[in-house]
């Protein structure tokens, strides 16, 4: 009998495990000296661009439109095929969601429909790099660029991934990435945000932890509203052993994600009218494998089927222009075709550190077993 194959798994190393004993003997297991070198090597990876860590990668988006300034009466133009945390931290900042139909291909908002949406009220672009792969880096800043716009780069995905060599991250605007328990590198739970400069990482310290500044022995003084977001020395304990591996991580990927398409084999689209990824091993990171599954079964009839195979499938994204919230602020069904039809029929296959190619063949012929039944 198979064991059954999540679609997501953690890795965590004996060595990792040890360093977090290590932070829990010390005495001191809130922000300290881990979260500084955490910070510190992830500066280094980004092309020594300032690194704040925090709690979670949906309050790093927040906290950059917060810095960047935008609120009420602002709109900030962004996808609905993502986690609604893309979408809310417009809300929590006042803002107007503005949403962009997806490219068919990529899956990722399309820079077309981008421009077409901006206004004189447009202050921001959020772009998702869905699975990992980036949008078109270069049209992105040009339209941001045109039009005077900040960028806050929704990388939750996209740790590992690049463009043009460069990592993601490494330049552009604000980048935010997620260290959740299922991205290709996890803190348990958590994210970083890739600032411009010091004064704004500065303010991002602030916003960070209830907006207090601190001076000499006992001064302090607080000038601006923040909350309670920073990472603990506990979760940068384990970022550093994961962010340590984050190479050898994305090459690995990268081999599952060749099998995958090798696996499925050429006709594999044209016998199941199923829609496979854009084949990109040169700037993705595969944090996801997904599908987009042919209009002759549904999402949870297919999830229930490779249930029983032991395999599990999970999937990103819901439309989120299509949920209560959103639609009492206007948005229905028909507005954005392409992202409901993808958010109604996408699948993600496992896709994780601990996999090898026999699970790749394993869920591959499972899959062929449900879209092609004998």
């Amino acid at each position: 009998m198979n064991t059954f194959l999540p679609f997501s798994k953690p890795t965590i190393d004996e060595s990792t495990i040890a360093a977090v004993g290590d932070v829990l003997r010390s005495g001191w297991i809130t922000s300290g000296p881990k979260v500084a070198e955490f910070e510190k090597q992830l500066s280094a990876y980004f092309g020594g661009r300032p690194v704040r860590t925090f709690n979670s990668g949906t309050c790093t988006m927040e906290i950059a439109l917060r810095i960047a300034g935008i609120g009420a009466g602002d709109e900030v133009i962004t996808t609905s095929i993502s986690w609604v945390a893309t979408a809310n931290v417009i809300l929590e900042v006042g803002a107007t969601p503005v949403f962009a139909d997806i490219d068919p291909v990529t899956r990722n908002i399309d820079l077309d429909k981008v421009e077409a949406a901006i206004t004189p009220k447009t202050r921001a672009i959020i772009p998702v790099y869905l699975a990992g792969k980036p949008v078109d880096m270069d049209r992105l800043y040009a339209i941001a660029a045109k039009h005077k716009l900040r960028v806050i780069e929704d990388a939750a995905q996209a740790m590992g991934s690049s463009w043009n060599g460069k990592p993601i991250g490494s330049f552009g605007d604000f980048v935010s990435f997620s260290f959740q328990a299922n991205k290709n590198i996890t803190t348990s739970e958590g994210g970083c945000l890739v600032m411009n400069n010091e004064e704004e990482a500065k303010l991002a310290e602030k916003f960070r932890l209830q907006g207090v500044t601190r001076s000499g022995w006992d001064g302090i003084e607080v000038d601006v509203l923040g909350g309670k977001y920073n990472m603990t020395d506990i979760a940068a304990a384990i970022g550093l052993g994961q962010f340590a591996k984050l190479a050898e991580i994305t090459a690995h990927r990268r081999k599952l994600a060749q099998h995958y398409f090798a696996t499925f084999g050429a006709d594999f689209e044209a016998q199941t009218g199923a829609q496979l990824p854009p084949q990109d091993f040169e700037n993705t990171n595969w944090h996801l494998f997904q599908l987009v599954l042919p209009d002759s079964i549904t999402r949870a009839e297919f999830m229930e089927k490779m249930k029983a195979h032991d395999i599990g499938i999970g999937y990103h994204y819901a439309p989120i222009h299509l949920f209560k919230l959103y639609r009492a602020l206007g948005f229905k069904e028909g507005m954005f075709p392409v992202s409901e039809h993808v958010g109604r029929q996408i699948v993600s296959l496992p896709m994780f550190y601990a996999m090898n190619e026999a699970d790749v063949e394993r869920s591959v012929a499972a899959v062929k077993e449900v879209l092609l039944p004998r």
